[in-house]
């Protein structure tokens, strides 16, 4: 099966009229069942307090706000995740900003809570989570160093960092001019270091923050080579921008739905010849996400029944059955997942405890 070239892809991103029509109709070629499926899980943002400053971010607070989550104790984790499993999730997404211990009044807490360092805890609170409740963990805290990944791999099922885009222009543009989390070349490293170590992942672009045509689709051929070469890829996230009212970017423009629907039909033929997911949050489409099925997306990624999309706070997710509605009304089944993808359920990827609490969440179900 030929592979999808640079120039393939901006073909489709730059399609009109009847072409559209005739890319969306190539995606279906690909699709082996009509199943879309979501994760059911709770966002527990650890602390609100990061290196980065991205211009469209509204999940970053300052320090000195007293409404900033500086960083929750481990009974509130435990009361939120004991709640949840009262909902039926099996997802436990652990987010916190990148690098949140370089700031002394994050270092304090820990240190009141008994612990180094942001890794130290994260890690432990991912293992009272494997220890105590019926959840998964799903670690997405950034950027992280190859030794760190090493130890977060043995309490997560699965981790993920959005790479966004590889294009190195786009820190000079208000999107990352003051993240240096947000190097591409630092993403990139952690998501092979994440490869190498055989780690279950997420990653995606996010569109409408300054690219090109050209770099969206070496974004997505950078991510297809990696997932070539390691195979832990088990989902691509197609993520549009959105403004909200008081962040930096508040009056940029946002993609258009067309700029949505070829991107999704992009990313889907890129991957046609594997088993990567294409995932579009229904949340950020609430108008239009059916017809990103139509393009090949086949999955939703996680919803909660909880806890708000703490990164796109002003966009609620549907609820499970609005979410089934809408799924069925396209022509689709809608399957409920974990975070971890059933091709990676073995030990070549996941140790004996993690197994073993997906043997046991799988009794329970």
């Amino acid at each position: 099966m030929t592979s999808t070239t640079k120039d393939d892809i901006l073909q489709i991103l730059n399609a009109t009229d009847s072409e559209i029509i005739k890319f969306m109709l190539e995606t279906a070629k690909y699709r082996e069942n009509n199943h879309i499926t979501f994760s059911k899980n709770i966002f527990i943002p650890l602390t609100e307090i990061c290196r980065n400053d991205c211009g469209y971010c509204n999940f970053k607070k300052n320090p000195d706000d007293p409404h900033a989550i500086i960083l929750k104790t481990k009974e509130e984790i435990l009361a939120d995740l004991k709640e949840a499993e009262k909902h039926g999730c099996t997802e436990a997404l652990f987010t916190f900003g990148e690098d949140a211990d370089e700031e002394e009044i994050v270092r304090m807490k820990l240190k009141e809570y008994g612990y180094d360092s942001m890794i130290d805890y994260i890690v432990d609170v991912c293992q009272m989570t494997l220890d105590e409740t019926s959840l998964l963990p799903h670690t997405n805290g950034g950027n992280f160093a190859y030794e760190d990944l090493k130890r977060l791999k043995e309490v997560n099922a699965s981790m993920g960092l959005m790479l966004e885009n590889s294009s190195k222009r786009l820190m000079e543009l208000p999107a990352h001019n003051k993240s240096p989390g947000k190097n591409p070349e630092l993403r990139i490293e952690t998501i092979k270091n994440a490869g190498k170590l055989k780690i279950p992942y997420t990653t995606g672009i996010l569109i409408g923050i300054g690219e090109t045509k050209e770099e969206i689709a070496e974004s997505l051929l950078t991510i297809k080579e990696i997932y070539d070469e390691y195979g832990h890829i088990q989902e691509v996230i197609i993520q549009n921008f959105t403004p909200i009212p008081g962040i930096e970017m508040e009056n940029w423009e946002e993609p258009s739905f067309l700029d949505m629907i070829r991107t999704v039909i992009a990313g889907t033929l890129v991957f046609k010849d594997t088993d990567v997911s294409i995932q579009v949050p229904p949340n950020l489409n609430n108008d239009t996400a059916q017809i990103f099925l139509l393009c090949g997306a086949d999955d939703w990624g996680g919803v909660s029944p909880v806890s708000p999309d703490y990164v796109n706070i002003t966009s609620p997710w549907p609820g499970i059955d609005e979410l089934e509605k809408l799924t069925e009304d396209a022509g689709f089944k809608l399957i409920e997942r974990l975070c971890v993808y059933e091709k990676y359920i073995n030990d070549e990827w996941l140790n004996k405890n993690l197994l073993d609490n997906i043997a046991n969440l799988s009794e329970r179900q």
